[in-house]
């Protein structure tokens, strides 16, 4: 159990299918320090790859958000206070006023407008008669969406897609710091914008006005990385997200024709995607703000864990045989959109994104079939889907 495992020279096979090295991993024991090639250069943090171990951690006060939370005040915040970044009673505060504007009442009233963006996406794909599925639908849906509750400008989205990837996925390790950098800026001269513009009905507006009973209101800096939380989850997570079930559906063809002949089934090919083959494979890291014991093993104050999420969701103690693909399987407990306090705000407005674009697209294109090879897997640890997915119909 002291052995550290050295994921860094495992290549593409790894990225493309990492999920026979988490199986020999959890074979072995559900937590293991190995070696990854992070932002900064190599680090060794501890990874879970066991259910019960990864839910419990999820939900576990001792593991941190916050490096201050283990006596490290170095941390550079680039884009602001944020919930992924932040641990209580900070984060009761944050995630109480976000709540207040992002409710799931504006989350339904979202529908008929999600609809509306899906057809036309569709007007302009379908006659083609081919596409790159993640061009045409699986990231302009979410990114128009998202853009417009909260107000980014259309002529903005190009531009601000290209950052949200470089940040979450890298192309290089210089990549991801300067798009934070290049993002700050956008999201504070927006913010500014918003502030001195005449009120309107976006989000990031609701975000700047919206105070608690006792007149708390957000800083500019939380503005700032709400702003971002908000904007990348809300499109890399519902772009991968569908992509990956499109992904399934066209290699395993069988389940397809099963949900032609049996819509009602889609609801279920959403949550077995997202257990099976979800959009974010790790959670973001977290720290030991005391000595504990997870799964047997010794973690030490100021550890990093990384708290595995795709891994812990094909364990086999918990679905059995976890490698098939199986839309009537009970996926309750999955751990795809996380668990605890830190559980993704946005898993309903991401479900209904899904639901839409699925449906809408299998209506139209009854005979949807690969049009050649994926694009590679992204790269890193965090967000799970292909750079590409050629269809035709």
């Amino acid at each position: 159990m002291g052995d550290v495992v050295d994921l860094t020279g495992l290549g593409e096979e790894f990225r493309r299918d990492p999920y026979p090295v988490y199986a020999r991993l959890r074979e072995r024991g559900p937590v293991h320090r190995v070696r990854l090639m992070g932002t900064y250069g190599l680090w060794e943090p501890w990874l879970i790859v066991g259910y019960e171990e990864a839910r419990a951690a999820l939900a576990d006060s001792r593991l941190v958000k916050d490096q201050r939370g283990i006596g490290d005040d170095t941390e550079e915040v680039l884009l602001g206070r944020h919930l992924l970044g932040t641990d209580p009673p900070e984060h009761t505060r944050l995630r109480a006023l976000v709540t207040r504007a992002f409710t799931a009442r504006r989350v339904q009233s979202l529908a008929p407008r999600i609809q509306q963006i899906t057809d036309a996406l569709l007007d302009e794909m379908i006659p083609r008669g081919r596409a790159d599925l993640v061009d045409a639908l699986s990231y302009p849906l979410p990114i128009t969406v998202i853009c417009e509750l909260l107000g980014v400008p259309e002529p903005d989205r190009a531009a601000f897609r290209a950052m949200s990837t470089e940040a979450v996925a890298p192309s290089g390790p210089d990549a991801g710091p300067e798009a934070f950098a290049r993002l700050g800026a956008y999201l504070t001269e927006l913010i500014e914008d918003k502030r001195s513009a005449r009120p309107t009905d976006d989000l990031l507006s609701d975000l700047i006005r919206v105070t608690a009973e006792d007149g708390d209101r957000l800083s500019a800096g939380e503005l700032r990385g709400m702003a971002f939380l908000l904007l990348i989850a809300g499109h890399e997570t519902t772009a991968n997200l569908i992509t990956n079930a499109v992904h399934t559906l066209l290699t395993q063809p069988a389940h397809l024709t099963a949900l032609r002949a049996d819509p009602g089934l889609l609801d279920g090919v959403i949550e077995e995607t997202l257990r099976w083959e979800g959009p974010v494979e790790n959670a973001t890291f977290r720290y030991a703000a005391q000595p504990l014991e997870i799964g047997g093993v010794a973690l030490e104050q100021g550890d990093h864990v990384l708290i595995g999420l795709a891994a812990p969701d094909r364990d086999p103690a918990r679905y059995p045989d976890p490698d098939r693909f199986d839309p009537r399987r009970d996926t309750r407990g999955h751990l795809a959109f996380g668990h605890g306090i830190h559980y993704c705000l946005g898993a309903p407005l991401a479900r209904l994104e899904a639901r839409t674009a699925l449906t809408s697209l299998l209506e139209r294109a009854p005979g949807l079939a690969p049009d050649g090879p994926p694009g590679e897997w992204l790269p890193g640890l965090l967000i799970r889907g292909v750079r590409s997915l050629p269809v035709r119909w």
